[in-house]
């Protein structure tokens, strides 16, 4: 028997994560002293060390938040521990998680380069999230054939997205909008101030110019 803090350093999970946990996930058993305790075999099983015939249903999950704020209240711990009971109600093996910080948008997150990675090694057969929009929030069909060609099948816990997440598209999108005003304001800037420049070299010139002349 371990540990809450073992079975988080096993998975990869925060230690609140997993003494959030269902029983249908990973079972908890209880000391004397009331303190809980957990099987290695239980653990075992999310982590994916099983024979070789069962390779079809090795899981990865792969979580996602857009901002640290919904992280903090804890949206990011939830959705990982729903994407895991929805992993252990169908028997598949958890190889490893993955958790991310990021915009949706954005298609340069370290997390979803390393899954990607992942899959090129063959480690894993179903990628679980809880929505597409989890994954990206634009060119879905890209990834979902990127991942097939891997060998990889894309599974929705979730096939219906909360008002939530409705909210935090909004948020993805003035994200966006922000992101390009910058661009935008600073390419204008910065031929502004070559055109400021080029001005004023050319007086430079008209002024010694006129004084040659003068002379």
């Amino acid at each position: 028997m371990i540990t809450a803090s073992d079975v988080a350093k096993e998975l990869g999970l925060h230690i609140d994560t997993v003494r959030r946990m269902p029983d249908s996930a990973l079972p908890v058993y209880r000391t004397k002293g009331g303190h809980r305790r957990y099987k290695e075999s239980d653990v075992a099983k999310l982590k994916g060390e099983m024979p070789d015939d069962n390779k079809q249903n090795l899981a990865v999950i792969y979580s996602r938040v857009s901002s640290h704020d919904q992280k903090q209240k804890g949206d990011l711990d939830r959705q990982k521990i729903r994407n895991l009971d929805y992993c252990v109600e169908r028997g598949y093996q958890i190889v490893a998680t993955f958790e991310e910080c990021s915009s949706g948008m954005n298609d340069n997150r370290p997390k979803l380069k390393a899954l990607i990675e992942a899959a090129q090694k063959g480690k894993f057969t179903k990628l679980v999230i809880e929505h597409k929009d989890r994954l990206t929030r634009f060119n879905y069909k890209m990834y979902e054939f990127l991942f097939k060609q891997l060998g990889v099948e894309i599974v929705c816990a979730e096939q219906v997205l909360p008002k939530s997440f409705e909210a935090e598209l909004v948020e993805d999108m003035l994200a966006l909008i922000a992101t390009f005003s910058v661009k935008i304001y600073g390419k204008r800037s910065h031929q502004n101030k070559k055109r400021k420049e080029a001005d004023a070299n050319g007086n430079d010139t008209t002024s010694a110019q006129n004084q040659a002349v003068s002379e």
